[in-house]
C-alpha cells in the first residue's frame, strides 16, 4: 500500500469514528431534558422555569429556587447524564475528600465528580449551559464557565478548552443577544424577530436609570 493509499484509509477512518461521534450527539439531541416532560419532574419545572429566567444564575435567590425544586431535580439528574449530579456527589468541596461518607467529617460540602463524565457528557453538558444563557436576561457563558469552575471544582485546563470551544462556536461577534423589550432570548440578528426591537434600542435607557 503506498503512503496516499494509507493516508485515504487513515481520512475515511477517522469520517467514519466522527461520523460516529455525530450520531450519537444526535441521538442526545433527540432525547435531551425529555424528562422534564412528565411527572414527576413537570409540575416543578412549570412552577420554577419563570422564576429561574428572571433570577441570576448562580445567586442566592437561584440556590433558594433549586433546593425547593430537590425531589425534581434528583430525579432529573438520576436520568440525564449530562449533568454532573448523575454521578452522585462525593467530592468534599472543603477538604477534597472522596470517601463517600455523608457528611464528609470535615463538615464541607460535597460536589459532583466530573472525571465520571465521557467527552459526549460534557459536550451536551457545555450545550446546555448555553441553551441556558439564554434564558436569562443576564445570561453570560463566560460567567456561566467561571461560576461552575467553582461549583464543579474542574481546573484551568478544562476551563480554558470552554473557553476556547466558546469561541470557536459561538464568536462574540455573532453573540446571541436577549432583547430588552419583549424578552425574547437568542436573537442573532440586528433587530428581534418577535417584536421588532433593534439590538441596541434599549442600551442608552439602561445607563440613564
Amino acid at each position: 500500500m503506498t503512503a496516499i493509499q494509507e493516508t485515504l484509509t487513515h481520512i475515511r477512518q477517522v469520517q467514519k469514528y466522527l461520523h460516529m461521534v455525530a450520531a450519537k450527539l444526535m441521538e442526545r439531541a433527540r432525547v435531551h431534558d425529555v424528562s422534564k416532560l412528565c411527572e414527576p419532574e413537570l409540575s416543578t419545572f412549570d412552577e420554577f422555569t419563570g422564576k429561574l429566567k428572571h433570577s441570576t444564575y448562580g445567586s442566592d435567590e437561584y440556590k433558594g429556587f433549586l433546593a425547593a425544586m430537590k425531589p425534581a431535580l434528583d430525579h432529573h439528574y438520576a436520568n440525564n447524564r449530562h449533568h454532573p449530579e448523575h454521578f452522585g456527589l462525593h467530592i468534599c468541596i472543603q477538604c477534597g475528600a472522596d470517601d463517600r461518607v455523608e457528611p464528609c467529617i470535615c463538615g464541607g460540602p460535597r460536589r459532583a465528580d466530573m472525571s465520571r463524565m465521557t467527552l459526549l457528557d460534557l459536550i451536551e453538558m457545555f450545550v446546555d449551559w448555553k441553551a441556558a444563557t439564554e434564558r436569562h436576561a443576564n445570561g453570560d457563558l463566560d460567567k456561566s464557565i467561571t461560576t461552575n469552575k467553582q461549583r464543579f471544582g474542574y481546573g484551568d485546563e478544562l476551563e480554558s478548552i470552554f473557553r476556547a470551544t466558546a469561541s470557536e462556536l459561538w464568536p462574540k461577534h455573532m453573540e446571541p443577544w436577549h432583547c430588552l423589550g419583549c424578552g425574547m432570548g437568542g436573537c442573532d440578528m440586528n433587530f428581534c424577530s418577535q417584536c421588532g426591537a433593534g439590538k441596541n434600542d434599549y442600551i442608552r435607557q439602561e445607563a440613564s436609570e
